[in-house]
């Protein structure tokens, strides 16, 4: 059980902070606004720090600190199933929180809502702000996708709503949930934190959907994982499907004008996100999510997130598209189907977390238009072997690169005249680069050594 503690309940008592990155530097801010003068810890303090924002390293003294504490605050990335420290701190029975837990446990429940999903719940989160905002309401999209909804920088404004992207590691720390809880996609992902274990991955991803509190899970219901595991979804589920699409390009006698259709998503997975948005804003009781005229104006501006299957610009006739967030198979999976009748130059490949790599030939396999799968370091080789073992079909074919140069080169040659260059790694950027918007940066300066006259594509800044 999880401490049902809130930020309140904080005053004068003795607080350790344990990790001081971005959340960590907002429970800082929010412990000061409250008049708390907590005791910091990090496992690798900054040197420039000093008085009084002197910060402790973990195996300087640190540890021996945060056992003096009456409660501990800890960031999401500090795991409580690996972490020596956070086991020490549980063993001395020293209550170890989260500062998203704390706020859930004395906010407005039912005009917060929490989305997650192994992917698409960024999106998701970001389209359903984009509607509230276009719709009139004041809301504040927050947690995991940006800032701490408790920071003091924006706590005091006058919010109507609280759209708030969580996370596996911060779902981990909850003692509560909202009532309605949205849950996008699930898959394995980020299992080191959670022990090594996928079904301890799955019970802390899913906790929102049965902590107390929680009333309705809007869900994938393409999702075999999500449906096997209706038992963990809470009291009540509303399936969401890409069925329930009222644009079905499949069927021309269907309108394009759909209410969606501002938004510029690609692939159906996107377009399924819009629509567990819309099921969460009716949820929510917002009249106007069951309007569409309502809806569409509302819809109107939206700007694609950060390296998430966003086009960054057209060479020649070729569209680049920026997926550099995929960081597994399935992701990458969605991206390429988001393209069914176009050439695809697909780049994968980066850190090597020893993912099975079969899925994608088999994915790959339903193609009726050609993919070359451009594969890079460190892993690259694994994935175009495991490619070639499985045999992707008649229309796949893969080549090796040393650098991400060459495979953007490469494979804007071979998408001309109207094929579209893919970034959608389904690795992890470490070792390479700073993160996936890093990598994401640097394919688009490529881009722009690929031909000439690049044009830059819709809603790009």
């Amino acid at each position: 059980m999880r401490p049902t503690l809130c930020w309140s309940d904080l005053a004068n008592t003795k607080v350790g902070l344990y990790g001081l990155g971005r959340e960590g530097r907002a429970n800082l801010r929010k412990c000061r606004a409250i008049g708390i003068d907590p005791i910091l810890v990090d496992d690798a303090p900054p040197s420039d720090d000093s008085p009084p924002d002197c910060i402790l390293a973990t195996d300087g003294g640190g540890l021996t600190a945060l056992l003096s504490c009456e409660v501990v605050v800890k960031t999401p990335g500090i795991s409580r199933y690996t972490n020596f420290a956070v086991q020490q701190l549980a063993a001395a029975g020293i209550p170890v929180v989260g500062g998203l837990g704390l706020w859930l446990q004395e906010a407005d429940l039912p005009r917060v809502l929490c989305i997650t999903g192994t992917k698409g719940k960024s999106t998701t989160a970001a389209i359903t702000g984009h509607l509230l905002t276009g719709l009139g309401y004041r809301c504040l999209v927050g947690g995991n996708i940006g800032v701490p909804p408790y920071d003091p920088s924006y706590a005091d404004q006058p919010y109507d709503y609280w759209i708030i992207e969580v996370s596996s590691y911060q779902a981990a720390d909850l003692a509560c949930s909202t009532p309605v809880v949205a849950v996008t996609s699930l898959h394995p992902d980020h299992l080191p934190w959670h022990g090594g274990d996928t079904d301890t991955y799955y019970r802390d991803k899913l906790s929102l959907c049965s902590q107390p509190g929680a009333h309705l899970t809007i869900a994938n219901g393409d999702s075999d994982l999500l449906r096997d595991r209706r038992d963990q979804l809470g009291p009540h589920v509303e399936w969401v499907s890409a069925a329930d699409d009222p644009d079905d390009a499949s069927d021309p006698d269907t309108s394009a004008a759909d209410w969606m259709s501002p938004l510029g998503l690609l692939g159906a997975h996107n377009r399924r996100n819009a629509l567990i948005a819309r099921a969460s804003l009716r949820a929510l009781g917002i009249p106007e999510a069951a309007d569409e005229a309502a809806l569409a104006k509302a819809s109107a501006g939206f700007e694609h997130l950060p390296s998430r299957l966003r086009p960054i610009g057209t060479v020649e006739g070729v569209l680049f598209v920026d997926d550099s967030l995929s960081t597994n198979v399935l992701p990458t999976l969605a991206a390429v189907d988001a393209f069914p009748d176009r050439p695809v130059a697909l780049i994968v490949g980066g850190f090597d977390r020893h993912i099975d790599y079969t899925p994608l030939a088999v994915g790959l396999r339903t193609r009726t238009a050609p993919v070359l799968v451009l594969t890079v370091p460190v892993n690259g080789r694994t994935i175009s072997t495991a490619v070639r073992r499985t045999g992707a079909g008649p229309l796949v074919d893969t080549i090796d690169f040393d650098t991400l140069d060459a495979a953007v080169q490469y494979g804007f040659g071979w998408a001309r005249p109207d094929g579209v260059v893919l970034l959608s790694p389904a690795a992890a950027s470490f070792g390479q680069f700073a993160d996936y918007r890093a990598r994401g940066d640097y394919f688009a300066a490529v881009m722009h050594t690929c031909g000439s006259g690049v044009t830059r594509a819709p809603n790009i800044e």
